[in-house]
Order: C-alpha cells, then structure tokens, then sequence
C-alpha cells in the first residue's frame, strides 16, 4: 500500500442532544467533550483530495524556510495538522508560489480560500502509510 496525505474538509456539523445518542455511542459523544470540542457538537468531514506521501514530502522540503512551511511539516512529523482560517495568510503564498502543473497545491489552494469566505470551514490533513 502506497503511503498517502489524505485532505479532509469539514463539511457539516451534527448536534446531538442526549435523549437522542443511542448508549452504545455515548462514548463518542464524552470523548468530545474531554478534548475540549463543543459540547454536543461532532464535526463530519468529507475527503477532499489524497496527495502521495513522497511527493508532499519533497513538494514541503522545497518550500522556504517559514511559519507556513512550519505547519505543513507538521504531517510529517506527528502525522496530522488541523488547517483554520487563521493559517491562511501563512499558507497562501506558499500555494501561489509553487503553482505548477500539480493539481493538488491549486486544490488544497482553493480550500484555503473557501474558508476566507467562510471561516467556520476546516480541513485535516493526515498521513496514512
């Protein structure tokens, strides 16, 4: 099996309220609530695109030294970095200077964009070996 980053972008909420979580998924709903996410809220993500592990990797060695390139090893190093509206200024000139023939820098481009729109918008990026 091919080692991939896969890109996942959230793309709805769903809120449980208690009377309505079935017993056997109670769990979910406290493991949540102890790492701090929203009470009652879970974030659903859809896959967004999935980019070959080799190639984000030496994509990422040829960026500059910065916070963005800083960020974007964070896939490398612990294996998974959650993207918000607040990265975009550090991420989008890193997009726009290695606009090239490769279509996942333009896709995971335009995802950064969607969120200057929408801030509530976010994406995981998660390797997979």
């Amino acid at each position: 099996m091919t080692a991939n980053v896969t890109v996942y972008q959230l793309s709805h909420k769903f809120i449980n309220n208690r009377e309505d979580v079935p017993d056997n998924a109670q769990q979910v709903v406290y493991y949540a609530l102890a790492v701090g996410h929203h009470v009652g809220v879970m974030d659903c993500f859809s896959t967004r695109l999935e980019i070959p592990y080799d190639e984000y990797c030496r994509w990422v060695e040829k960026l500059p030294e910065c916070a963005g390139r800083t960020k974007l090893e964070g896939v490398i190093k612990w294996g998974e970095i959650e993207i918000n509206c607040s990265h975009a200024d550090l991420l989008l000139p890193l997009f726009k200077l290695n606009k090239s023939d490769t279509l996942w820098i333009s896709e995971l481009d335009r995802c950064v964009e969607a969120m200057l729109q929408e801030p509530a918008l976010y994406f995981m990026m998660r390797r997979f070996a």
